[in-house]
Order: C-alpha cells, then sequence, then structure tokens
C-alpha cells in the first residue's frame, strides 16, 4: 500500500459524486493490459490530481472478492457489448485488465473500467482493481 497526500487537486472526483474521469491515452493502455509500473502514485498520477486535496491510500492490484459491491458512475451495464467482449476474450486468454475504484468506507466507486468489471462478472472472474481509499497521513513515531 502506497500513501499519498493531494494537494492542489482539483476536486473534479469526490466521493460524495458520481463523476466519470477522461484518463490519458498512456494510463489507459496500462490498466487495459494490467501493465502497472511502481509506484502506483505516480503512475497514477493523473487520477489522483482528480482528487479532492487530502490523504489516500494506493492499493493493488488486487482481486474483490466475489461478493464486492461497486457503485457504477457510468451507465450499467455498459453499453459497449463490443469493448465487453473484447476484455472477455482478454481474460479468458489470461490476461487481467485493471480496473480504478475509489473507496470512502462505505463504498466502492468505479471511477475507471465499467466495461472490465463487466467483462470480469460475465467471466465469472474475480475483477482485478486499483483501489484508492482515504486515509490518515501515516505518523513517524
Amino acid at each position: 500500500m502506497e500513501q499519498v497526500t493531494i494537494s492542489g487537486g482539483t476536486g473534479f472526483l469526490d466521493v460524495n459524486t458520481r463523476a466519470r474521469a477522461e484518463l490519458p491515452q498512456s494510463l489507459r493502455i496500462a490498466l487495459a493490459t494490467g501493465q502497472l509500473r511502481r509506484p502506483l502514485a505516480t503512475t497514477l498520477g493523473p487520477v489522483l490530481d482528480l482528487l479532492v486535496d487530502g490523504d489516500y491510500h494506493v492499493s493493488g492490484p488486487e482481486r474483490l472478492p466475489e461478493d464486492q459491491l461497486l457503485t457504477p458512475t457510468d451507465a450499467w451495464p455498459p453499453s459497449d457489448e463490443a469493448r465487453v467482449g473484447y476484455y472477455r476474450t482478454a481474460i479468458r486468454t489470461g490476461h487481467r485488465p485493471v480496473a480504478v475504484v475509489l473507496a470512502d468506507g462505505e463504498r466502492e466507486l468505479i471511477i475507471d473500467g465499467h466495461h472490465k468489471i463487466a467483462a470480469y462478472r460475465a467471466e465469472e472472474v474475480a475483477p482485478a482493481v486499483v483501489r484508492i481509499s482515504q486515509g490518515q497521513a501515516y505518523s513517524a513515531s
């Protein structure tokens, strides 16, 4: 788990709203292929810059439990069946595309990856996600 403090964020993404992020092509490709570089806070910088100022934890990619409820921030189920089909094929062949969720302690919002989550569910495979959660800064003791 990585800790990051956002200062000067745009506040576009907020756990109390249902906003959809437009991500740079390079990040979309990294998430689609599951090829995320570390540190995650740097790789996910374009997403983190959209958050309200505060302390966050970034973790993953990790597999979501089957019973984990996710809150969509876009149309559900996704209407682009071809894109869902693309991800289903990728998942069946062993690839693990990664979705991004923003957790506020009560719910987990899908920030990016509606088609990926739909494909994972259709294939009955636990989705791979990167989780951004609100958190307190660690104090050095």
